[in-house]
């Protein structure tokens, strides 16, 4: 099972990316961040002529998510349930073809500075996604929780990392809260795939880059797109890489997507 997860920015405005992308990649679900439409207007004809069933959380023109898949999406929940106070279109989750439960999340990006209003409501959001991730990792299912999650974990995912030192995305106050979710009972796949090719490297791929300055060109980037896996997802997943064909393409989304194999086999 391929799954993937893509902040998009604006689902509606990529669409003329979508088809060329699946075809090469084939993936079998997608976690959508930054749908910036609300449910009626999602393109939900467009993406079930490809074969998928979709499942969204929608908000007028910022946030929305969305679970898309080839196979069955049961027991879904829109909303983060330890922070209903939120009306944020931020979190869905579900459970695909019966054995994984998926997330789609999109954690705030906390403004410009720091300690700002933004900051902190990103800070509870993230406590409370801590809080929620814990509760689900009682259960003895696969949980894999994809999205752009706003945060680079330590200084090999920053292209300059004195130039970015405490600021937003980068702060140690954000990274720890990032280290707290790992410590929930998860592991940043990603990363961990690259440990596992024993990979020698003064930065790890980026999943952001700015539209400004050419950043994409130069890899001027971040990596703040994270799949998160439970220990029952970790002892399934091979792969795990970024994508950055769409990227380069004509009116990208300014994130690239993040690509997990899962062997479904292995979960039967």
């Amino acid at each position: 099972m391929k799954i993937v997860t893509w902040n998009v920015n604006s689902v509606r405005a990529r669409l003329h990316l979508f088809t060329p992308w699946q075809m090469q990649l084939d993936p079998d679900v997608i976690l959508f961040q930054e749908l910036k439409c609300q449910d009626h207007d999602f393109p939900f004809g467009f993406f079930e002529e490809l074969g998928f069933s979709c499942k969204v959380l929608g908000e007028k023109s910022y946030n929305g998510v969305g679970i898309l898949s080839k196979y069955s999406i049961e027991d879904v929940t829109r909303g983060l349930p330890t922070f209903k106070s939120n009306p944020a279109a931020r979190y869905i989750e579900a459970v695909i073809n019966g054995n994984v439960r998926v997330a789609s999340v999109y954690v705030p990006n906390g403004g410009l500075v720091v300690n700002s209003k933004e900051y902190l409501h990103k800070l509870e959001f993230l406590t409370r996604l801590k809080e929620h991730m814990a509760e689900l990792n009682k259960n003895n299912e696969v949980v894999l929780i994809g999205g752009d999650y706003n945060i680079t974990p330590d200084d090999l995912d920053v292209y300059n990392p004195k130039a970015w030192h405490e600021r937003v995305c980068c702060t140690t106050e954000e990274r720890m809260h990032f280290k707290e979710l790992l410590a929930a009972g998860y592991d940043d796949l990603l990363k961990s795939a690259l440990d596992r090719q024993s990979q020698t490297i003064k930065a790890r791929p980026f999943t952001w880059w700015d539209y400004r300055g050419s950043a994409f060109t130069n890899n001027l980037g971040l990596r703040i797109d994270h799949f998160l896996g439970n220990s029952f997802a970790q002892s399934a997943v091979g792969n795990v890489f970024v994508d950055t064909w769409p990227r380069k393409m004509l009116r990208p989304s300014d994130h690239a997507p993040v690509v997990c194999d899962l062997n479904v086999g292995s979960l039967e």
